[in-house]
């Protein structure tokens, strides 16, 4: 199961989108618990795991960031499709 968030950092001037967190709310894929994670947008694109909090089992996270469209898209997978 999978989930796409797409973020818009629309209005923002790009020093303040290179040294900010945003918060974000997302389900983990597997046991479907809410979680309260910060989204670093001053690393671009980026693609890692981390553990849920609640069920221990890794969440894939890949996040990629739209300097054009001024647009941050994060998918969440469970990664193993």
């Amino acid at each position: 199961m999978a989930d796409a968030v797409l973020l818009a950092i629309e209005g923002l001037d790009p020093l303040e989108v290179e040294m900010k967190l945003k918060k974000q709310i997302i389900s983990c894929p597997h046991c479907g618990h809410h979680l309260h994670i910060d989204v670093d947008m001053s690393q671009g694109d980026q693609d890692y795991y981390d553990d849920c909090r609640v069920c221990c089992h890794p969440i894939h996270f890949n996040l990629h960031v739209d300097e054009v469209h001024r647009t941050l898209e994060l998918h969440v997978s469970a990664d193993d499709d």
